[in-house]
Order: structure tokens, then sequence, then C-alpha cells
């Protein structure tokens, strides 16, 4: 898998380091008090596996970040509100959790948690709400109150 392909379908932030299973670069967000200690649950809680693929290291080592595949699927806990959320816009919910996608960036998608947002970027080999529905359940316990 090339480089480029990596790159195309991952958040900006993100940059294959070297060869598949090597860790894949991703700027960690820095959530503080509640918001770091449910983002810190959430990583004991995500799956080994998401639509087939394997989570890997993420570089920096993060408990904000987890990285599946060679950073096809990656997650940011504790990140800001997206810029381009109206706050009364109604976003769809799966399994319980609001999940906001963004126009601009088809491959983007936030979970809106009690005040507190996870980011998740999915490349184009990964279906969507199949992985959605997956994170639902940890999501759910990691924020509870939602």
């Amino acid at each position: 898998m090339g480089r480029a392909v990596v790159a195309a379908s991952c958040l900006a932030a993100l940059s294959l380091t070297a060869g598949c299973s090597a860790a894949v670069r991703v700027q960690p967000p820095a959530p503080q008090g509640a918001t770091a200690a449910a983002c810190a649950s959430l990583d004991d809680r995500l799956p080994r596996t998401l639509d087939g693929a394997e989570r890997v290291p993420s570089e920096p080592p993060s408990p904000y970040v987890a990285v599946w595949g060679s950073g096809e699927i990656a997650l940011r806990c504790g990140v800001p509100r997206p810029a381009a959320l109206d706050p009364t816009e109604q976003v769809p919910e799966i399994n319980g959790v609001p999940w906001y996608a963004d126009p601009a960036r088809p491959s983007l998608f936030t979970a809106l948690v009690h005040g507190d947002y996870v980011e998740l970027t999915i490349s184009s080999r990964h279906q969507a709400a199949a992985v959605l529905v997956d994170l639902a359940a940890p999501i759910k316990t990691a924020f509870p109150g939602h």
C-alpha cells in the first residue's frame, strides 16, 4: 500500500511512518478533567478489530488516539467541537450515539457525547455505518449520562 494512498484516506494529521504494521502518526488531542478520564476509559473499551482492520499503534502513543489498519480508521477522543457544526443542527443517531458528518470532509464523523467530541476518520475502504455501529457501545459506556 503506497504512502500517498494512505495519506489521502486519513486526516491531515495522519501519516504512515513505515510499512503496513508500523505506528501511524496522529496528532493527539489534549482533553482535560472528566473528558480526559472518559477518553482514557474509552481507549480500554475499543475493539481490537474494526471492520476487518486490526488496531495498530499510533505515534506518539496516546490514550486519546486509536488507529486501525494502516491509518484507514482513526479515532481521536476529546477534540474541540467541530467548527462547522451548527448548535441547533439535528444529527442522526446510530445506536444511541449522535454522529455529525462533516459535509466538507465525507470521511470525517464526530460523535457528540454529553458536550464532548470523539472524532473518527474512516477511509472509503470501510463501511462507515458498520464502524459507527461497532463504536456506539464503547462510546456510550465511556461517556455515561449520554
